[in-house]
């Protein structure tokens, strides 16, 4: 039996333990009819009434800063800091400054001193995420974190108390990981006190009918376009190796195609993939009336950032892609003539 159906087998109990505070499942930030997601949210409920470290793992785009979010809202910190770390995006060298802080003078720079995440989410909830991609040195100055609650700053004499809730993430095992010896089985342990595992995209298509409609409304302006029957039958028969992720994409596209219909048709829907000779994305829908790939990308990226009022740190986010990579492709449009400063504001 696995540590879900343990913990779905003790939850009832739990359940009405807890009924008295338990706050609702419903939740804008997860949006499901999925029977498995629906359990899987319930006991996220119930750990989130408790301090109990969580480990939330899952393939790459099924939602996993999602659900810590979600336990950290129904938890006694919702008042709290939530601090996210991704700690495949910061390098060894970086992230444990990052993590512990560091004290003034503790190496070449240090002009001030700096609490760090964990500091920062004193009081609340701190995402360690992707935490199988933690460096070994990484992961024994964790273990005292998650031992001594303190945290002990580059260049300190004395540890800082910290009050935190942990939850980690992992788009791989990481019990196989412990077992291999890449990662530190004690850690694993001090981790997987309380496990949760989403199920990818494609072991849950009912969900395709709450998630559509969402993505279209996100990408157009609220408004929901109508959505063909034809859609629904190539967004069933697909892969979803990209989960989630992958078919906001997916409907973001939609959206930008069908800019000049009152409605989503087949031909709007095109997944990733490499051009054919005939100017087909392989795996999708064709593009027509000549439009390219590069066409459909500056479509997104402009109709993105009006979205946003020009702001294009927002729009960078929800693209993506870097500020840097945002400002790159617009000084390329500018350059071609292709863009002014009212039709990126959406004059």
């Amino acid at each position: 039996m696995s540590a879900e159906d343990n913990l779905a087998r003790i939850l009832p109990e739990a359940e009405d333990r807890d009924r008295s505070t338990a706050p609702s499942i419903r939740n804008p930030l997860i949006i499901t009819r999925d029977a498995k997601m629906g359990n899987i949210l319930k006991m996220a409920q119930v750990v989130a009434l408790h301090d109990t470290p969580v480990l939330v793992e899952g393939a790459s785009g099924t939602g996993k800063e999602l659900l810590a979010r979600y336990i950290h809202v129904h938890s006694s910190r919702a008042s709290g800091p939530f601090v996210a770390v991704n700690c495949a995006a910061i390098p060894d060298n970086l992230l444990e400054s990052e993590l512990f802080g560091y004290e003034k003078g503790a190496f070449t720079g240090a002009h001030t001193s700096r609490p760090g995440k964990f500091e920062q989410a004193d009081g609340g909830t701190i995402l360690l995420d992707e935490i199988s991609e933690l460096a070994p040195s990484l992961q024994v100055k964790l273990l005292r974190v998650l031992q001594e609650y303190e945290v002990d700053r580059l260049g300190g004499g004395q540890p800082v108390k910290v009050n935190i809730r942990v939850i980690a993430t992992s788009n791989r095992s990481l019990k196989k990981l412990a077992i291999g010896g890449a990662f530190r089985e004690d850690l694993f342990y001090r981790i997987n006190v309380f496990p949760l595992r989403l199920t990818p995209l494609r072991e849950r298509l009912d969900d395709l009918e709450e998630l559509v409609p969402h993505f279209v409304a996100k990408y157009n302006g609220q408004t929901v376009k109508e959505v063909d029957g034809d859609v629904y039958d190539i967004l069933y028969r697909s892969a979803w190796r990209g989960n989630i992720r992958e078919l906001e994409n997916v409907m973001a596209r939609a959206v930008v195609l069908s800019h000049d219909a009152d409605r989503i048709q087949a031909r709007h829907v095109v997944f990733d993939g490499v051009e054919d000779e005939g100017g087909a994305v392989v795996g999708g829908a064709t593009l027509e009336d000549g439009i390219t790939l590069r066409e459909m990308e500056k479509r997104f990226i402009l109709q993105t950032l009006r979205r946003f009022g020009g702001n294009r740190t927002h729009a960078s986010k929800a693209l993506s892609i870097s500020i840097r990579t945002l400002r790159n492709k617009l000084n390329e449009y500018r350059k071609n003539g292709e863009l002014t400063e009212a039709s990126e504001l959406g004059g």
